[in-house]
């Protein structure tokens, strides 16, 4: 009879070392798994928050080429209008830079000043390398010789594009 106990404690004890293999390998599994959904996680945050940077990127972009493109003044029109270019690109910038030295010359003679506020700036659309912003901003201008002018409030969509690294100022439209 110790035989036979002797014989069915070797036959459970050669049973237990598969099970405790297959126990350490379903907890390697599933460790596998929680790294990899954990690395899967990491990624998607470190995803959302480049889109995050770029989308306030976007924004800035606009409120500082709309801030530059409604702030001029007569005595460093030069100045200014070389702002205006450095934050814009494509057809907006060649059509500014165009007509830039019939704009520094009104302003000279008009002596005017012109100050834009941004008031408010939201994201509209994007896309990796394409934005529309719509802003808000207010401009107050004068001029020599006219009385001081009431502060205009503009609505704006203003399309940025990237351009060498940075978004730059593409498209300004009027929004009624």
């Amino acid at each position: 009879m110790s035989e036979t106990l002797g014989s069915g404690q070797a036959a459970s004890e050669g049973n237990a070392p598969p099970r405790r293999f297959r126990l350490v390998g379903s907890l390697a599994a599933v460790l596998a798994a929680l790294a990899v959904l954990n690395l899967w996680g990491l990624y998607r945050d470190q995803q959302a928050r480049g889109v995050e940077r770029r989308n306030a990127s976007m924004v800035q972009a606009a409120r500082e080429g709309l801030t530059n493109l409604t702030t001029v003044d007569y005595q460093h029109a030069d100045a200014d209008v070389q702002r205006i270019l450095n934050s814009s690109t494509g057809e907006f910038r060649e059509d500014f830079a165009t007509n830039s030295a019939s704009f520094i010359a009104a302003a000279r003679k008009a002596e005017s000043t012109s100050v834009g506020t941004v008031s408010a700036a939201g994201l509209e659309s994007a896309s990796p390398d394409l934005g529309r912003v719509l802003v808000a901003l207010t401009v107050m201008t004068s001029n020599r010789g006219l009385p001081e002018n009431q502060p205009r409030n503009w609505r704006t969509r203003v399309t940025v594009t990237r351009s060498g690294g940075d978004f730059k100022l593409a498209a300004v439209e009027f929004v009624p």
